[in-house]
């Protein structure tokens, strides 16, 4: 009988051990609002001067050769 309580007792501080070392993990939700900043600048105005002197050297008469 007392062999039995021991195992018992036993299993109860394992079991007790066991969940006090499981992780915990907490999902909070950010005091400040998230930001997302996009400094983007699209320069197209190059390819466009490009195409258009591309254009006038193809459409000359003397022609490239």
């Amino acid at each position: 009988m007392r062999i039995a309580l021991n195992r018992i007792g036993f299993l109860i501080g394992l079991v007790l051990f066991a969940s006090a070392c499981t992780p915990q993990v907490n999902v909070v939700a950010p005091k400040e609002p998230i930001t997302i900043n996009l400094n983007v600048k699209i320069e197209h105005e190059i390819r466009v001067k490009v195409d258009k002197e591309l254009d006038n050297v193809f459409s000359e008469d003397k022609g490239l050769f």
